[in-house]
C-alpha cells in the first residue's frame, strides 16, 4: 500500500488503531445489513406499519440515548472497560432479536440494545473508539486518522447493505425459512460483537495512562462543546432535506430515473464522498480545519442547491457528481476539530455531546421535506436544505475561525501564553 502513496496509518501511529479500525469496519458491516434487514424481518413477523415504525424509532431514541450516556459516564471508567461493556450488549442484542418475537421484549431489546437503524454511527461506540483513537496518533496525524477511520466505516457499511441479500440467497438455494435465514444474520450481528469484545482486550492500557478522570464530564470546555452542537444540528437538520430516500424519489418523478440508474448513481456518489475524505487531511494542514470544513462544504452545497433548476438529467448527475466530491470532506475535519479543542479527558463526553443532536435534528427535516415533495416537483428540499447549510458554513466560520486547535497556533504565540 506505502508505494502506492497510501497508508493505512499515518506516521507515528500507535498499532493499536488497527484494532479500532478492524472493530468499526466490522460493526459497519453488520449495521449496513441490519439497517435493510430489521423492518423486512419485522413485517415477517406479523407487525404493522404502525408498530414497525414505532420500533425502528426505538431503536434511533434507544442508540442516540446510550451514545449520550457513555460520553457523560465515561469520566468515571476506563474507555476500553466501556468499549468492552458495549460489545457483550451488542451481543445479547443480536441474540435477543433472534429469540425474541412478541412486540413488547423487541421494544426494550430495541430501547436497551445496540441496533443502529441509520446509514451513520450512532451508537454507544462512536464517543469511545474517538477518544482512543486520537491517543493513537501525534497531532499532526489526528486528521489523516479519521478520515482513514471514516472511509473504512463508508466501505464496510456499502458491502453490508449488498449483504442484506444473503437471506433470500441463502434461503432460495438451501430452501430454508427466510425468516430462519435473517435470524441467522442477526447471530452474525451479535458474532461481530464477540469480536469486537476481542479486539477491544487487546488494546494497549497506555491509551488511557494519561489521563486524569474528572470529577465531572465535561469541564472547562463546556461552552465550546454545546456552542459546537447547536451549530452541528443546524447542519444536519440542512442534511435531513436530501435524505437518499426522498432524493431518489425526486429523481424518479422529475427525471424519470429507474431504480437500476438510481442505485448506480448513488453508487458512484458514495464511492466519491468516501475517497474524498482522504483529501482532508493535507488541505487542512496547509489551510487549517476550519478552514477545510467551511471551503469545501461551501461549494458542495451552492452544487446542491442549483440541482432543482437543472434542465436535464446530464446536468443533474454531474452536479450531484461535484457535491459528492467536495461534501464529505467535513467528516473527518469536523472530528478531529473536536476532539483537539477540548482536553483529553473531555473528549468521551465532547465526541457524544456534539454527535447526538446532529442525529435528531436530522431526522426532524424529512418530514418537511416530504410535504415540499408532495407539494411541487421542482425540488424545494434541495433549496431550503442546501441554503442551510450555507448558513452553517457561514456560522461556523465566524464563531470558530479564531479558536484554533493547538497543532495550528505559532509556536511563538505558545510559548509567549506559557
Amino acid at each position: 500500500m506505502a508505494k502506492f502513496g497510501f497508508q493505512l496509518l499515518p506516521a507515528g501511529t500507535m498499532p493499536d488503531a488497527r484494532r479500532l479500525f478492524a472493530a468499526r469496519g466490522l460493526r459497519a458491516f453488520v449495521d449496513g445489513y441490519v439497517a435493510l434487514l430489521l423492518p423486512y424481518y419485522l413485517t415477517l413477523l406479523g407487525y404493522n406499519a404502525l408498530e414497525i415504525g414505532i420500533l425502528v424509532t426505538a431503536t434511533m431514541l434507544g442508540s442516540g440515548t446510550m451514545t449520550l450516556c457513555a460520553g457523560l459516564i465515561a469520566h468515571r471508567y476506563r474507555t476500553r472497560s466501556l468499549l468492552a461493556a458495549a460489545s457483550m450488549l451488542m451481543a445479547a442484542t443480536g441474540i435477543g432479536v433472534t429469540l425474541t418475537t412478541e412486540f413488547w421484549p423487541l421494544l426494550i431489546v430495541a430501547i436497551v440494545g445496540t441496533i443502529n437503524p441509520s446509514n451513520g454511527d450512532v451508537s454507544v461506540f462512536l464517543p469511545l473508539e474517538q477518544t482512543l483513537l486520537t491517543h493513537t496518533t501525534p497531532a499532526t496525524s489526528r486528521t489523516a486518522l479519521f478520515a482513514r477511520y471514516s472511509l473504512i466505516a463508508a466501505l464496510a457499511g456499502a458491502v453490508g447493505a449488498q449483504a442484506a441479500a444473503l437471506p433470500a440467497l441463502v434461503s432460495s438455494v438451501t430452501g430454508i425459512d427466510i425468516k430462519t435465514a435473517i435470524q441467522l444474520m442477526f447471530l452474525l450481528y451479535g458474532a461481530v460483537g464477540l469480536t469486537a469484545l476481542t479486539l477491544y482486550r487487546g488494546l494497549s492500557p497506555a491509551l488511557e495512562a494519561h489521563d486524569d478522570k474528572p470529577s465531572v464530564p465535561l469541564g472547562p470546555s463546556k461552552r465550546i462543546v454545546y456552542k459546537l452542537a447547536a451549530v452541528f444540528s443546524l447542519d444536519s437538520f440542512g442534511s435531513g432535506f436530501a435524505v437518499q430516500s426522498l432524493l431518489a424519489l425526486w429523481l424518479f418523478q422529475r427525471h424519470g430515473l429507474s431504480v437500476s440508474e438510481a442505485g448506480t448513481l448513488f453508487l458512484i456518489s458514495g464511492l466519491l464522498s468516501a475517497f474524498s475524505q482522504l483529501a482532508a487531511a493535507p488541505i487542512a494542514a496547509r489551510f487549517g480545519l476550519i478552514n477545510t470544513m467551511v471551503f469545501t462544504h461551501l461549494p458542495a452545497n451552492v452544487f446542491f442547491m442549483l440541482i432543482p433548476f437543472m434542465p436535464t438529467l446530464p446536468l443533474v448527475i454531474l452536479l450531484m457528481f461535484l457535491r459528492s466530491a467536495l461534501s464529505s470532506m467535513d467528516i473527518p475535519a469536523r472530528v478531529s476539530y473536536v476532539m483537539a479543542v477540548v482536553s483529553p479527558a473531555e473528549r468521551p463526553a465532547a465526541a457524544s455531546i456534539t454527535n447526538l443532536p446532529r442525529s435528531l435534528a436530522a431526522a426532524v427535516s424529512p418530514a418537511l421535506a416530504g410535504y415540499m415533495y408532495a407539494a411541487s416537483t421542482f425540488g424545494w428540499p434541495l433549496v431550503v436544505g442546501g441554503a442551510l447549510k450555507i448558513i452553517y458554513d457561514l456560522t461556523l466560520l465566524k464563531m470558530f475561525q479564531s479558536v484554533k486547535p493547538p497543532e495550528e497556533i505559532p509556536t511563538s504565540v505558545t510559548q509567549e501564553k506559557s
